[in-house]
């Protein structure tokens, strides 16, 4: 296939869930872009800083440029704005853009378009067009263009609705909806067929972004209303769409976005990778989608993603307490240790070990091959004796003893706990 995949914003949820639903695919290149710095650079091993804003008149001409020079088959957009912008301009850029139709992709970035396109289904919740018009208390108000939670606003009462529309003029007044949230989760394959639904529940939602969500069996009426709006919209690869429960325990529509979700995840670590079944699709595979019978739960808060500003050719790495968790494999540490035999590092394990080393390693089913060089020493020598100073190197050790003494050779020290600082996640 050999592919080469952009990815606009790369450092959105979206952007993050794209490289890791493609980040190991066969024959997949990927490349990240930002138009201003973000979380992507330490993710994206192809990070592309800089690109102008969608609404700069050099926008077009920059990406185009990225394309011919990256030799870009694909782009996948991985925010509401840009998902519209590239799909208006489909036409202009020398990739292919991950989304449906122009027509789907504006009719979704407006909650006022989408409910006056799908008025004739009873799932669109009810929406007024003056104070005048409003019977019952609270009202829920929201802007017609936006993502997450951004903007919105619960009113009680007149006064209340009042004071937030002198705010902002572009709030749409509708009914308020008391019950849960879901997010349905689908694919339509280039026939315009539904071939999956998958329905999650949003149990902890923070600045709009569900950061806890489970998975649920699919009910009929939740099947019925993905098939109609399938049906009235012509979607294309991965899309989703909101629900909330109304006072008479009815779905109705909140928002329908034609692109990947930050959540998606959940359903990807069930087997449905959204990402990828849309890249099939435009290649022309034929697809079958099933997800794996369990239910899986998801709950996200913030990672650690770090640089450090120093090369190094040498790793000496201690063995108890440090390659080694409560006499288990530490896994975290073998995830950094493999990492340098990618990269090429000379891996250096210098330990006390009371034991013989090597038979302690055979029982844990570490290969004694993964080390370039093992000293084993005695209680009363001095590890610092044994590190090579001409060559840019590492030392990392549970012991702050040891850790001070090696410091003194003014090479950088790591305790156990501080090795997520050695991992490089970009791909």
């Amino acid at each position: 296939m050999n592919k080469n995949i952009l990815v606009f914003p790369c450092g959105s949820e979206i952007g993050l869930e794209i490289h890791n639903s493609l980040r190991f695919a066969k024959n997949i290149k990927l490349f990240g872009a930002s138009s201003v710095a973000d979380h992507g650079r330490f993710v994206y091993k192809n990070y592309i800083e800089n690109l102008p804003h969608i609404d700069d008149p050099n926008f077009l001409t920059r990406l185009n440029e990225i394309i011919a020079q990256y030799k870009i088959d694909f782009i996948f957009p991985a925010h509401d704005s840009v998902v519209l912008k590239l799909a208006q301009e489909r036409s202009n850029l020398n990739a292919e853009i991950m989304t449906s139709s122009a027509e789907t992709c504006e009719i979704a970035r407006s909650k006022k378009r989408t409910y006056e396109f799908f008025s004739d289904e009873d799932f669109v919740p009810e929406m007024f067009e003056s104070i005048d018009e409003i019977n019952e208390f609270p009202v829920f108000l929201k802007p017609d263009v936006g993502q997450g939670s951004k903007g919105i606003a619960l009113a009680r009462n007149k006064e209340e609705l009042k004071f937030h529309l002198d705010k902002a003029k572009d709030l749409l007044i509708l009914e308020y909806l008391p019950g849960e949230e879901y997010t349905i989760d689908c694919f339509t394959d280039k026939n315009g067929k539904l071939k999956f639904i998958g329905k999650r529940v949003r149990k902890r939602i923070k600045s709009g972004i569900s950061v806890n969500s489970v998975t649920m069996p699919l009910d009929s009426s939740t099947k019925e209303i993905a098939h109609r709006i399938n049906e009235k919209l012509e979607f294309r690869g991965a899309w989703f769409f909101q629900l909330k429960i109304d006072v008479n325990g009815q779905f109705k529509l909140l928002e329908i976005a034609p692109r990947i979700a930050g959540t998606m995840s959940l359903y990807r670590n069930k087997g449905v990778n959204f990402s990828l079944l849309s890249l099939y699709d435009r290649l022309g595979y034929k697809l079958d989608v099933s997800d794996n019978d369990f239910e899986v739960e998801i709950d996200r808060a913030l990672i650690n993603r770090f640089h450090l500003n120093y090369e190094y050719q040498k790793v000496y790495v201690d063995f108890d307490d440090t390659v080694t968790h409560h006499e288990r494999v530490n896994p975290l540490l073998m995830q950094f240790l493999y990492q340098c035999v990618r990269d090429e590092k000379q891996l250096i394990l210098i330990t006390k070990h009371i034991h013989d080393i090597k038979t302690t390693l055979k029982k844990l089913k570490i290969s004694i091959e993964l080390f370039d060089e093992i000293i084993h020493l005695s209680k009363d020598e001095k590890k610092s004796a044994f590190i090579d100073k001409d060559v840019p190197a590492i030392f990392i050790d549970d012991s702050f003893q040891e850790r001070s003494d090696i410091g003194r050779l003014n090479i950088p020290v790591f305790d156990v706990d501080s090795v997520e600082a050695l991992i490089d996640w970009r791909y």
